[in-house]
């Protein structure tokens, strides 16, 4: 069983920045490739980004690539997703999410554990 809790999420205009946390407990999260996911009201959840066990191979959707950084710390078991330029259409919940797989994945399919999410809200 592997136990995500988001953080770090709130309320900023647009142009700032937010840095969200995942703190990850549970079974070793070494080898599973993590994604963070939004869902906007009304909307479905959507991809943002994703990392492979190592860090090696870190893919982003377009809509975020360039303005967001997608980073984990392995001793302390916590991702971390850097968001810079943020945008009113940027504001969702936010959530991250773990596969059992070692192979990066876009696909909410994919993934088998998800944190209970927390909310951005960029102003315009």
């Amino acid at each position: 069983q592997v136990r995500l809790a988001e953080s770090g999420g709130g309320l900023v205009q647009a142009g700032g920045s937010l840095r969200l946390s995942c703190e990850v407990s549970g079974r070793t999260i070494n080898r599973n490739s993590m994604g963070w996911f939004r869902q906007a009201p009304g909307k479905e959840r959507e991809f943002v980004a994703v990392s492979n066990w190592n860090g090696g191979n870190t893919y982003y959707a377009d809509s975020v690539k360039g303005r967001f950084t997608f980073s984990k710390d392995d001793a302390k078991n916590t991702l971390y997703l850097q968001m810079n330029s943020l945008q009113p259409e940027d504001t969702a919940v936010y959530y991250c999410a773990s596969t059992l797989s070692s192979i990066p994945d876009s696909d909410r399919a994919r993934y088998s554990y998800w944190g209970q999410g927390t909310q951005v809200t960029v102003s315009s």
